[in-house]
Parts: structure tokens; sequence; C-alpha cells
């Protein structure tokens, strides 16, 4: 019974650990079975100021796009090559776009951006980033970032059941330096063995020791389980208020549906609804506040049930509603009236406020999306000046100024010359840019300081297929041209000040295509750094991590780290292996993007990657720099979100992982060591981090959620609780930033005061960073290659084969000096001195008296072509020569002419107006004392083509020559291309001449079509012609009465037509199917009956066809004689029906034998045909046949003519031969002039409907 006794306990313990083991196991494994239905992923849209991530879990294969929640921590992309998403709302930029603002495509523009700073819990990214990556050509933009600190999203995330618990403790690299300490009392260190243990291993462990905690408190927003969407605003400068608006957007009706207002006055403790106050039946789409005062907020609604906003002043405590008669799209904050915005409705208007959305004034109409931008201080004239884009046409844009509350078109402004590209404007910082395209090439034009524009002068063979604007700050612009040999890389190429001339800086950098269709360049800037860049690289189809220090003068490999996480030696060498890094960083303030680097943290940049040959998607790693890039630490062997604390003196980590996490890491010595804490005690699916933005930034809140269809919780963290003090001078040191040894980069020596690693202590919003300098003096690498010269594989910058080095500025001017290149310059911002700085840098020159050289003569759009009556703008350039001494004569080529002192003079252009249609030869001459040049253009001036009508006979007789004629409204276009489709001819025939002959071998239908080319436009016509061998015409006349009833309308002559055509088959008895009838155009009325043979009664013999048409022909006159053809137009209104005088077309007859009549017939034809014949300048055409257009079944286009109707209608085959002669006229002798045709070609032109 004693050993008993003793014995039973220890296995009652036992038993008891083993069942609190599987409970443990048991819960967990019901926890992730809880998601049952998510998100379908092909039902969101970026719509939204938040990415779409692709996220990674090696321990539950996951890889999907993450729609409804941010997966982990920060779920961000792992694309290699990835970059930044748009940044939408930030002040300069009209990016700040709601859920209908998404306009995709060419929507050209610009949708890139320069891959900034970012990872700072600290301060949201939309009030510090400089966002400054736009595409020049039809895609969206960014701005200066301070325009938006809340309008980003947050997103739940959908998830996949998994069998496994927590994440597992990351592997962190412990290096104990000599001398340091194990730490602060308030946390122990984690040793790497503990650090490398299992979730499994954990769990077998027996008893849970006691863990680390921070000081945190967690708040559901209760009722909100169904929202999918938030947005956050955190007011920062010493305030407590956040606010959080949630939503529930529904993806199959593209629009939210409900939305709650929250409000913490205690830095995220506690929240209070706001529902009451905004309305409870309100929905809410968008949450805005003023970029110049945190405490002016600004909420839309959801326009597909009412279009309001709701403002408040005091921090969202109270709101007042206002109604708006548009719908906002996006909103553009001014960078320092807090009360000025400018708003894009949905029609492509633009609006203005200067009450903070109080009152709204219309600004502009036809706006292009995107592209309208604030004045900027020291720049512009006035500082409500607003600069943007008009729609003019499909392919041409207007750049415009105009004044805030009067953009009237006596106070616009045209700064550009002439017509621009849709979707090309760009204004940032003291550059603007534009793009004309000329022959589809685009040429790429830029202003510096609001100077006059002038063409960007990439090297020669650039050739480029499309430029994106990376940055434009220090005076300088570095773009990506991706080359007309290029597909999925982009060169870098950076300006001189002027922004004008540029050289190359790197090769090859690697893009990527967004979720958006915008392209994302592998480029990043390290912020704290002045100069340092990080790019990747593709050579020999591999992808390379190279950085800079001196702007892109210099690029070299990463040196991989000595060490791995395990402390193995890593045998990496260069060149043949080398560290790599994924260079994407997030434009969503609560995600981490792949790296991340901070003003006031200089030399830190934390960047997920790899090593070896090439970047590798997978095998990433996190890497830590402490010394700006020089060397590299391996700190974990999975992907985490690694953010900045208390200005970048501590590190928090957080794993990416589709499971539920209740720890994160801490590290305070620059990413040496790291202490695991926990941060709730239930498990929480993070969807996102936000920091206090400014100040000390020791306060953040995570958000996420339970389970997938619980509330939102938020977890404000207080991390003041384990730092022991604050810091002392003594707990700073020195720090030389160096690259590889070398101290003097930029021109200076560099030395910054940074935290010790070894202290543990808040630095507080008293820090700012501290740094000394010292001057350099000046090598060649301080300088770099010139425009027009390359560098060689010595190192020196030669000329490149196309480049003169003796070419100079056309603003040369006897008397004046120049600046003449040594073939290098000093890189923009380095400040070195002395040295070699004579030997290189340009020396001033006096300007040679020369000859004028390389005039260039262009219109302002381009193009050759002119439309008359409206202004052509003329623009000369002259390559070398003195400009000031150099008088320009222009020859317009109509007989004008002007004559200018000097080139300077017209450098807005020379505008001419021309009033003929022709083709004109412009002739530039420039002439100094030393000689002349000249340039020729020649110009095509024509007016629109509105339509066409084909002239053709409605009966032909075969194997008879026909002549077919195109009739042009207006009369004259300019150059005009005829295409011919005759018969069942496969192929056309092209003519210059609006006149052809042509001839039909069998009887039957025969369809005629011909196409007009005249400029961008081609119009067709298409009619119908009868042939047969034999037929006989008569002209009808009405009485008066029905003229009072003729609208001179097709449709009405058409119905005529068939009206009289049965009166007619009543009276005679005559077979349908032989009698034609058709009126013809113009007032008195007039019409003409064919009769055609019975080929079984005459059996083809020409004898018996005369006879029987003579006999057809005698009943249908003998009607029309007694006047027993006639029919009631309308009640009252009786018409009849009388034969004319003369015939319009007798009898044809081929036969050998001829009765004195048929002489007689036989000789008027002979002298109608002889008019004819002259007429049309000995031109064939069928004996007594007039020429008529066939209008069956279709609405004929009027000719409108100015004088009277009456003056237009032939009273006999007289006046028709001389109405035809009048068009002959018209047609062959081509007046100069955008006239309408004469009175009387209305009727040679406008021809006869047919009723058969």
């Amino acid at each position: 019974m004693e050993t008993g006794s003793t014995f039973c306990p220890k296995w009652h313990s036992a038993l008891w650990l083993l069942l609190l083991m599987m409970l443990s196991f048991f819960h967990a494994a019901k926890a992730e079975i809880t998601c049952r239905s998510c998100q379908p992923g092909n039902k969101w849209r970026a719509r939204e100021l938040l990415l779409n991530f692709d996220t990674s879990g090696s321990s539950a294969g996951l890889k999907r796009e993450v729609l409804g929640r941010g997966d982990g921590a920060a779920g961000r992309a792992r694309a290699a090559g990835g970059g930044s998403r748009r940044l939408r709302c930030a002040a300069g930029s009209a990016d700040c776009a709601p859920d209908e603002a998404e306009y995709t495509g060419p929507r050209l523009g610009r949708n890139t951006r320069s891959l900034r700073a970012n990872g700072d819990i600290g301060e949201s990214e939309f009030a510090k980033t400089k966002v400054s990556y736009v595409k020049m050509s039809g895609q969206r933009r960014s701005s200066d970032g301070a325009g938006l600190p809340s309008a980003v999203s947050l997103k739940r995330r959908t998830r996949r059941n998994s069998g496994k618990d927590e994440a597992r403790s990351p592997r962190a690299a412990r290096r104990q330096d000599p001398g340091e300490g194990t730490g602060s009392a308030a946390a122990r260190r984690v040793t790497r063995s503990e650090l490398r243990r299992s979730g499994e291993e954990r769990r077998a462990a027996g008893p849970r020791q006691e863990e680390l905690k921070l000081n945190s408190s967690t708040f559901a927003l209760t009722g909100d389980s169904s929202h999918n969407q938030a947005m956050v605003h955190w007011s920062g400068q010493n305030s407590s208020v956040i606010l959080m608006l949630t939503k529930l957007f529904d993806f199959n009706l593209n629009s939210v549906t409900e939305s709650s207002l929250w409000r913490s006055t205690d830095y995220g403790a506690t929240y209070q609804k706001l529902n009451d106050k905004v309305g409870a039946k309100t929905i809410l789409s968008y949450l805005y506040v003023s970029p110049n005062n945190k405490r002016k907020i600004m909420l839309l609604t959801d326009p597909d049930v009412e279009s309001s906003l709701l403002i408040s002043s005091d921090e969202g405590a109270t709101y007042q509603k206002y109604r708006l008669n548009f719908y906002i799209l996006s909103l553009l904050f001014h960078p320092e009236q807090e009360d000025w915005i400018l708003a894009y409705s949905h029609d492509q208007k633009l609006y203005s406020s200067v009450e903070f959305g109080r009152r709204w004034q219309l600004v502009h109409e036809r706006v292009a999306p995107n592209r309208f931008y604030w004045s900027k201080m020291g720049l512009d004239k006035e500082p409500g000046l607003i600069h943007l884009e008009t729609s003019i046409s499909e392919g041409q844009a207007l750049y415009v100024t105009c004044k805030l509350q009067n953009c009237t078109d006596a106070n616009k402004g045209k700064p550009f010359p002439g017509y621009i590209d849709p979707n090309s404007l760009v204004v940032q910082d003291e550059y603007v840019f534009v793009q004309v395209s000329t022959a589809g090439r685009p040429i790429y034009y830029v202003s510096a300081k609001r100077d006059v524009f002038t063409p960007m002068k990439l090297p020669k063979y650039t050739l480029p297929k499309d430029l994106h604007v990376i940055s434009t700050d220090e005076n300088r612009v570095v773009a990506a041209v991706q080359e007309w040999n290029q597909n999925e890389t982009y060169n870098l190429y950076v300006s001189d000040t002027s922004g004008v001339y540029y050289t190359l800086a790197l090769e090859n950098v690697v893009s990527s295509m967004g979720h958006e269709g915008n392209v994302m360049v592998n480029l990043y800037e390290v912020a704290g750094i002045k100069g340092m860049f990080l790019a990747n690289r593709k050579t020999d189809n591999q992808v390379k991590t190279h950085i800079t220090y001196n702007r892109g003068r210099d690029w070299r490999l990463l040196q991989a780290p000595s060490k791995d996480l395990r402390g193995n030696n890593i045998h990496c060498v260069l060149p043949y292996c080398s560290l790599h890094l994924h260079l994407q960083v997030s434009a969503n303030p609560y995600t981490s993007g792949n790296i991340a680097s901070r003003e006031s943290a200089p030399g830190i940049i934390v960047a997920s990657g790899s090593f070896g040959s090439e970047l590798t998607p997978s095998n990433v790693s996190v890497y830590i720099t402490s010394d700006a890039g020089n060397t590299w630490r391996q700190i974990f062997d999975e992907e985490y979100a690694v953010l900045y604390l208390d200005q970048g003196g501590a590190l928090v980590a957080i794993r990416h992982t589709p499971l539920p996490i209740r720890h994160l890491w801490l590290s305070f010595d620059e990413g040496r060591q790291w202490n695991k804490y926990s941060f709730t005690n239930t498990p929480l699916f993070v969807d996102g981090v936000l920091g206090e933005p400014g100040e000390e930034t020791l306060i953040m809140t995570i958000f996420g959620h339970v389970s997938h269809r619980s509330e939102w919780q938020l977890v404000k963290i207080d991390f003041r609780s384990i730092f022991n003090r604050r810091c002392t001078e003594a707990d700073y040191q020195t720090w030389h930033l160096h690259n590889q040894g070398e101290p003097c980069l930029m021109g200076v020596k560099r030395i910054y005061r940074k935290l010790k690693p070894t202290s543990r202590c808040v630095m507080g919003k008293m820090y700012s960073v501290s740094m000394t300098s010292g001057l350099c003096e000046c090598t060649e690498a301080d300088f770099e290659c010139d425009y027009g010269y390359e560098r060689r594989s010595n190192g020196n910058c030669s000329p490149a084969f196309w480049f003169h080095p003796s070419s100079m500025s056309r603003s040369c001017t006897t008397g004046m000096t120049f600046l003449n290149s040594t073939g290098y310059r000093k890189v923009v911002s380095n400040n070195c001195t002395a040295g070699v700085s004579v030997e290189y840098t340009a020396r001033r020159r006096q300007c040679p008296v020369l000859a004028p050289k390389g005039l260039h003569l262009v219109t302002s759009e381009g193009t050759v072509t002119a439309t008359l009556g409206i202004n052509v703008t003329f623009l000369v350039f002259l390559e070398e020569g003195d400009g000031a001494r150099t008088s320009i004569n222009l020859d317009f080529g109509d007989g004008h002419a002007l004559t200018y002192s000097n080139v300077s003079s017209i450098e807005d252009g020379i505008k001419h107006i021309y009033r003929a249609v022709g083709i004109y030869r412009v002739i530039a001459t420039g002439e100094n004392s030393l000689g002349s040049e000249a340039a020729m253009l020649y110009l095509h001036v024509t007016c629109q083509l509105e339509y066409i009508h084909l002239s053709a006979p409605f009966v032909a007789v075969r194997n008879k020559e026909v002549n077919l004629t195109a009739v042009l409204w207006p009369s004259q276009v300019g150059t005009v291309t005829y295409i011919w489709w005759i018969g069942n001819n496969t192929e056309p025939v092209i003519t210059l001449e609006g006149s052809v002959a042509c001839m039909f071998s069998r009887e039957g239908i025969n369809t005629v079509t011909v196409q007009v080319s005249a400029g961008n436009t081609i119009l067709q016509d298409r009619k119908t012609i009868a042939v047969h061998e034999y037929f006989r015409s008569h002209l009808l006349a009405f009485s008066s009465n029905l003229d009072d009833h003729n609208p001179d309308v097709a449709e009405w002559r058409l119905d005529v037509s068939r009206v009289i055509k049965n009166s007619l088959i009543q009276a005679t008895a005559v077979r349908e199917d032989k009698l034609l009838v058709a009126v013809l155009p113009g007032v008195p009325t007039a019409a003409e009956f064919f009769l055609l043979p019975d080929k079984q009664l005459t059996e083809g013999k020409p004898e018996k066809t005369a006879a029987h048409l003579d006999q057809l022909s005698e009943v249908l006159l003998s009607a029309l004689n007694q006047n027993l053809v006639q029919f009631t137009l309308r009640p009252g209104v009786q018409v009849t029906v009388y034969a004319a005088h003369l015939s319009a077309a007798p009898l044809v007859d081929t036969s050998e034998n001829h009765s004195s009549s048929a002489m007689l017939m036989l000789l008027s034809v002979v002298v109608v045909g002889l008019a004819v014949f002259v007429v049309y300048k000995f031109k064939r055409k069928i004996p007594g046949l007039n020429v008529y257009a066939q209008m069956q079944n279709e609405k004929e286009q009027e000719m409108m003519s100015p004088a009277n109707p009456t003056e237009a209608t032939p009273g006999s085959q007289r006046d028709l031969v001389h109405s035809l002669e009048i068009l002959d006229t018209e047609l062959n002798s081509r007046p100069i002039g955008c006239m309408k045709p004469h009175v009387h070609v209305k009727f040679s032109t406008e021809l006869p409907t047919y009723i058969v």
C-alpha cells in the first residue's frame, strides 16, 4: 500500500500532462477548420488602395491571391522583380480615387512609381513617401505623398485549413559581441537552439515556461463580422484619435452595401461606433484627411445610394452633410492650402473647392483622368493655378493652365504650342513633360522651371517604345526607357539640370506588370543616404542585384553574408555568386514590402532575397545591413515583415503565414539578436499593422480576426514598457559612411550619429538624424559621361559614333560664351572641390560666328497635314549658327511669306491659315553674313470629306462602255484615292481620278462599289446597274400641282416613282417587269421611264425587238397623251402624268438595216452623242443614254443648295447636258477651296431613283 501510494502521484501527473497535451492539440486542430468559405479570388478587382496579395504558406502549401483579408502580418506579394503599387492619394496628385475611379488601359500613363523606402510602422507612408514614378504615355500617375494618410484599405484575407498550430518560432541569428551583456531584466535572451524548436517540440516540452508579454489590449468591432474592408486614419502629432471605416464590399454588385464608422480617443484601446452621427442608413465608401490639417476629415457616401459628403473639423467627433450634384471619382488636395481641393467627376469634369468641400465650382470639362496638378510655389506665377490636360479628340489633347476660380477662355494658358498625346501630361517638381507622336514614333518634351518646351535628348538611336519618369529631385531627371530592342527590361538614363540631355546609367533593369497593368521597374532608392540606389539587372538571362552610391555613376554586386543563420560558412565568391534582393515595396502603410529603409535610421536596410548566381523566387530569407550595403547578415530563413520601431532604434518582426499567430519578435541591436514576445492570448489571423505617425512611434495597432466570420480584432500594443529609459548622449556612436572602404561618396565624407547596438533605450520624439560632412577633392569617379559620350572599357568617355563634339547650342550668340564639353560632367548633387575639377569641367568659350546649319521645319503637331481654315503652327529649329543674328524667312507656298530677324523671336511658332485646299511647298530659310540654310516641308491642306455619291446609269447596254463618277461633298477635300470594285472582279481598280469607264459583257444586274480615301476618312457608295441588249426611254412631266408637294428628298421620289409605275401599268397593261420608272431630283418635277423588250416575243432579233419596243412606246405615249395616267397624291390632289417632248434615250439598235425613221432617230442620237463627247473630253459613252443613279430601297444623301431649287431643274435634255458640262468642269478644273458644289451640280450628281 505504501509503495502504491508513493507511485500513483507520478503516474497521475504524467496522465494529466498527456491529457492537457491532447486537449491542446485537438483545440488547435479545431481552430483551423473554422474557415469553410473564403472570398473567391476571381471576384476581386483592385479597386481600392491596397495590393492584391500573393502569399505563400510553407506549412500549408498555400500560394494564391488573397482577396478578402491581407494574409499574414503584411500580406505582400513575393514575385521577383516586383514594385510598389500606385499610391493614389497624395499631395500634388489626383490619385486618391474611390471605387468608381478605376481607369484601365492606356488610360499611357502613368501607373509606375519610384520604389522608395517603406516599412515604417511609426509613420504612414502616405504622409511621408514621395512617389515620383510617372508613365509618360497613358498611364496613371502619383506625385508628392502628402495628400492622404488614410485612404488606404485594409482587407480581410482568405485562407485554407491547415492541421498545424501557430507558426513555429523563427530561427534568429545570435551573435554575441565581446563585452556585450545578457540583456535587460525585462526580457530574456532566446538562444539559437530555442529558436529552432518546432511546434511539435514545444508541445512535447511539458508545461509552458513563462513567456515575455507586451502591454496590449484588444477591442472587437462588434457587429462588423461581415465587413471585409477597412480604412484607418491615425492623426498622430500628439493626438490619440484613430478613425476606422469598415465596409462590406459586394463583389457581385461591385459596390459597398454596408459600412460602419469607429472612433478611438485613447490610441486604439477602445472604439465608439459613430453610425448614428453620420446617419444610420448612410453608406460610406471612402475616408479622406487634409494633409495640412489632420483634424479635418472628409467622408464620401456610396454614389449608388446618394452623392454627398460629410465633413468634420474636430477629428471626426461631429459631421456636417453636404449634397453633391456630381459623383466624385478622385480628389486632389492642395499641398499647402488645407481647404483647397480638386475633385474629378465621372463625366470627366474637374471641380474645385476653397472651403474644404462645402461648395464646389466647375473648373473645366473633358479633363483627362489623373492629369491635373496644383501649381508649385516659386515656379508658377499664382498659387491657385491648375495644370491640366483636356481631351480634344480621340488622339489629341491640350496642355492648359487655369485659374482656380476663374477658368475662362480668356484666362487659360497654353504653355505647349500644339496638341499632345492623350494621357501624357506630367507635372512634377520643377519639370513638365508631354509626349507628341509623329509618324508612329513618340517625341518627349520637357520644360524646366516652367520655361519653353524642348525635346528630350536621349542618345540618338535609343528609339524609345516606352518612357517613365522615375524621379525629379535634386534638380535632375531619372528616366526608365524601354528601347526598340527591349521587351521586359528598361534602361536607366539620368539628365543634366535642364532635364534635356540624358546619358545612360544602367542597362536592362528588370520590370514587371502590376495588378492594374502598370509597369514597375525594379529600382529602389535607399532612404537616408543621398545618391544610393539598388537595382535588379538582367544579364545573360540572369537577374542580379546591383548597388550604387553615386546616383548611378558606378554599380557593383552585393557581397553575400560570410555565414548563414546557423553559423556555417558561406562560400560565395564575386562575381560568380552574390546576394540578390527582391526590391518590392508596399504602397500600403498596413503592410510591409520586400525591402525597407528609413530616413531616421541611415545605413539600416532590411530586405528579403537569396544568394547565388541569380535572384530566385524560392528559398527566400531575410537579410539586414547596418553599414549601408557593405556587409549583410541573415536574420530569418523564412519571410517576415520587419518594421521599424522608435525611429529605427528597434526592429519588430512578424512572420508571414496563413496561420493565426500570437507572437512577434523584437531586436534592439540592429537585428543581431531577437527576443520573442506575445502580443495576445488568442492566436490571431493578422491582416495588417499600423503605427503611430511621427513622434515616438512606440504604439502600434495590429488588425486581424480570430476566424473568418469573426469581428475585426484591434490589438493595441504599447512598447514603452519594455524600454528602461530614454537615450542619453552616451548611448550614441559615430558611423562613417563608406563604399568598400572608400569614404568619399558624392564628393563628401559623411559621418552619422546612430544608436549603439548595446543600448536599449527610447530615442523619442526629440531625436533627429545628425550628420557631419567634409568636402573631398574631385576625382574621375565624381564625373559621369556627358551627353553624346560613352564610357569605354578603359573607363574614359569618348564621343559616340553619331555625335559631333563640335556641335553647339542654337542659343549661342556671337559675343556671348558657351560651355565646351570635355566629355564629362559632374554628377548632380556631387559636392567635391578642386582636384581634377578643372580638367573634367566644361570650359567656357566665346561663341564663334558660324553659318546656319541644321535648320529644321516642322508643324507643332508633327504632321504634314493641316485643316482648311484652321491655324497651323510652324516650328523652326536651328542646330548650329548664331541664332540671334540669323534671319528666318518662311514662305508658306500660297503667295504669303514672313521674315523674322532672328530665331529666338519665333520660339513660340509661326501661325498661318490656308484658305484653299491643296499641297503647298513650305520653305524656311535661315541666313546670316556667313551663309544660309534652307528646310522644306510639303504640307497637305485638306478639309473633311462628309459623304460621297456614286453616279452611274441605271440601265446600260451590254458590251458598251459606261462612265462611273464619284461625286464628293465637299467637292475639294485634298488628295483623294478612289478604289473601284466593279461587278464580280476580285481585284479593285485604284485611281486618283473620280471617274472610270467600264463595260459589262453579260445581261443582268451588276454591282459597282467605290471607296474614297481622304486623309483618315474612308467612305463608300454602292449602285446596281441593269445591263440589257436593247431598251427605250422617255421623259415624263406632271401637272404643276405636284411641285407644291415635292419636298425634293429621296424617299419621296422613291414612293412617287412606285405610284407612277403602277398608274402606267393600270392604264396600259404593260407587264411590270418590262417597265422601269425614276423620278428625277429637283423642281419642276420630272421623271423618266424605261421599256425593256420581251425576249420570248422578239426571239432576240433586232427587227422584232425594234418593232416590239415601238409598239410598247406607242401604247404608253398614247395613254399619256390622252391624260389616262393619273394618281392621287393626297385627298384633293390629283396629279396627271404627261409625256415630255424629247426622249432622253432613244432605241439603241446594233443591226445593219435601218429605216428612214430610224436614220432620223440616229441623227438626233449623233448630235446628242457629239455634245456628250465634247463634254467628257473624248471619253466614250453610251449613245443617247443619260447618266443616272439608282436609289433603290435606301436613303439618298441630300446635297442642299442655298439657291432656289427651281433653278436646278432641267427643262429639257439640253439643260441636262448643260448641267453635265458644268459637272465635268467642276471635276476636272479642281478649283482650290472647300466649297459646296454649284447649284447645277445638284441635279447632275444627285441622280434619280428608279422603280423596277
